[in-house]
């Protein structure tokens, strides 16, 4: 609770007889300049939410059941060029190794939906993905022909 003085004081003065002790006034915080490194932040933060990639990595995905694959690398050489979120087991574990395309914000509310590609095990396919992303991803850049092979549609209770 706070409490407000009876008679003005001093710092350092015995409150007057009969007066409640008081409390000293919060002291009210000096205006200051945003720096530029704030600005950037809150700029980049009303950007749209770009193109993402989801990789699954849980049960399967990402581990030694997907037989020769370099799954750290494959998620190093992803995180290196696009946004990438990891992600816990999507249920679709006969596809592994998964990875989800998001579009952009932008894309999203033309109409772009999330593409599902599975068996995504080598290097180049790898490489296909991230050049779609850095390209726009669904709904802005086509997706290339090579990857029609990895594209599957998911069970409805994972979507």
């Amino acid at each position: 609770m706070l409490r407000t003085p009876a008679s003005p004081r001093t710092p350092g003065s015995a409150p007057t007889s009969g007066a409640a002790p008081t409390s000293v006034p919060a002291r009210t915080p000096e205006p200051h300049a945003v720096s530029d490194d704030r600005r950037d932040e809150k700029r980049v933060a009303a950007e749209p939410a770009p193109c993402r990639v989801v990789v699954c990595r849980d049960c399967c995905c990402g581990t030694p059941k997907v037989t020769g694959v370099d799954h750290e690398r494959q998620l190093a050489r992803l995180s290196e060029q696009v946004p990438v979120r990891v992600s816990a087991c999507l249920d679709v574990c006969e596809h592994a190794n998964v990875i989800v395309v998001q579009p952009s914000a932008a894309a999203r509310a033309a109409g772009a939906r999330p593409v599902w590609l599975g068996l995504v095990n080598d290097a180049e396919a790898t490489a296909d993905i991230t050049d779609w992303v850095r390209a726009g991803g669904p709904g802005v850049a086509p997706c290339p022909d090579i990857l029609d092979l990895y594209v599957f549609t998911p069970p409805r209770r994972t979507r």
